[in-house]
């Protein structure tokens, strides 16, 4: 898309921002309450139905994420009417249309070619790697690839995932060819899914293979802005991530790292966001970290996900929500993290089904520093664990004056946690 003149940017009056995200995701919500409690104006931007107009009577625009340009020139379109100061995306997959009507608008945005850039594992490992970043050995692979002739080419243990997809899905370590034949095969069923089909995507036709970096992981939440990275928190992933599968379960900050280290790994993932050419709004790392220190993974441009960031607290109790949206419309922030401990526990789908019952909720909130508890799977709806699903069965919060107490309350809620999963029936011939 082509630059727009100085006509479309936003005339005075009351601030309004565009909330892109997905329906089947979790945030959409925070970030439109944290925008009411702002005072801010808020249209939303959904995948939504097409055909029917306003399904939902919130005055949502429908847009298709996976024909990003098509729905950056809509986009562009609306605000002509309807001027806007900043463009918020929730989530990876409208981060790319985000980019380019914000180009197009003149708002402040990171550059579509780094967005896409952040959205496929190869490119990223690439540019990570070209710019003196430690990264691990990788190649990729075409769907049609013959698995068995694709194992005997990269050293094991190995990681195999998707290029396109986000939250482990699809990520798979091997440690000798038959597993590497195994998890290309269940990858490759995964891509070829009628759901995944759907979002268009040119990644989705590869399958990306890595040398296994042993050593725990790490998230980094931060804000860019014009290329410099502010950091909020560092949570430590105290649970090993070992393989097979790399389901993420407790996300605890502060970090039990040493400062020296943890102000490195903050160079790093600005040296990442560099490497890809973002240069503004929030970023999602991922890193490890052994004796050769740390290991860039990913650094996406978007806030870490599912309501994850309802464990951070702000200066007066700011959410890391309100803290994008006043980030992203030029105001003041004060990005100092709350001093209590904080966590968030995912809780792993044990097993695939239909969840019929949830139990032991109220008793897993008496817990001693847990805060919430947010059971988002539907009962009778059916739920999949990793690597092939993409979801949770919920949430745990608690706070505490230390990070074992917050992961030690953690461990102790989950454990008062009963769900009852069907078996799946078979559908008939």
């Amino acid at each position: 898309m082509t630059q727009k003149t100085a006509d479309t940017n936003p005339s005075p009056g009351p601030q309004r921002i565009l909330l892109l995200f997905i329906t089947t995701g979790y945030e959409g919500r925070d970030f439109a309450e944290a925008a009411r409690r702002l005072g801010v104006e808020c249209v939303l931007g959904t995948d939504r139905c097409h055909v029917l107009e306003d399904p939902w009577g919130d005055g949502a625009i429908p847009l298709r994420f996976e024909e990003p340009e098509a729905a950056a020139r809509q986009i562009v379109e609306y605000a002509r009417a309807h001027p806007l100061h900043a463009i918020v995306p929730v989530g990876d997959r409208p981060t790319l249309a985000a980019a380019l009507a914000s180009a197009a608008l003149g708002l402040r945005h990171n550059p579509p070619d780094a967005v896409a850039a952040a959205r496929n594992k190869f490119k990223a490992r690439a540019q990570f790697a070209a710019a003196g970043l430690r990264v691990p050995r990788f190649t990729r692979f075409p769907l049609e690839q013959e698995p068995r002739k694709a194992a005997g080419a990269i050293p094991y243990p190995c990681v195999l995932k998707p290029l396109c997809l986000s939250a482990s899905r699809g990520v798979i370590r091997a440690d000798n060819p038959d597993q590497f034949v195994e998890a290309f095969r269940r990858i490759r069923d995964l891509l070829l899914l009628p759901e995944i089909r759907a979002l268009r995507d040119e990644t989705a036709e590869w399958i990306l293979a890595e040398e296994f970096i042993p050593g725990p992981e790490f998230a980094l939440e931060g804000l860019l802005d014009g290329g410099r990275l502010r950091p909020l928190a560092l949570f430590d992933k105290p649970d090993p991530l070992d393989g097979p599968f790399f389901e993420e379960t407790i996300y605890v900050t502060p970090s039990g790292l040493p400062a020296a280290v943890q102000q490195e790994m903050v160079r790093d993932t600005e040296r990442a966001a560099e490497a890809l050419g973002l240069s503004h709004g929030p970023v999602h790392a991922e890193l490890r970290l052994n004796a050769a220190g740390p290991w860039v993974l990913e650094v996406a441009a978007r806030a870490i996900g599912g309501l994850c960031s309802r464990a951070l607290r702000f200066g007066l109790g700011m959410s890391l929500e309100e803290l994008i949206i006043r980030h992203a419309l030029g105001m003041e922030i004060a990005p100092a993290r709350e001093e209590p401990a904080a966590g968030v526990m995912m809780i792993p789908i044990p097993r695939g089904g239909i969840l019929k019952a949830v139990e032991g909720v109220e008793e897993a909130r008496q817990v001693p520093g847990i805060d919430d508890i947010a059971i988002t799977a539907k009962l009778d709806q059916e739920v999949v664990p990793l690597p092939e699903g993409s979801s949770y069965l919920g949430f745990i919060f608690a706070r505490g004056a230390s990070p074992e107490q917050v992961e030690a309350a953690l461990r102790e809620a989950h454990r008062f946690l009963r769900f009852t999963i069907a078996s799946r029936l078979p559908v008939a011939p």
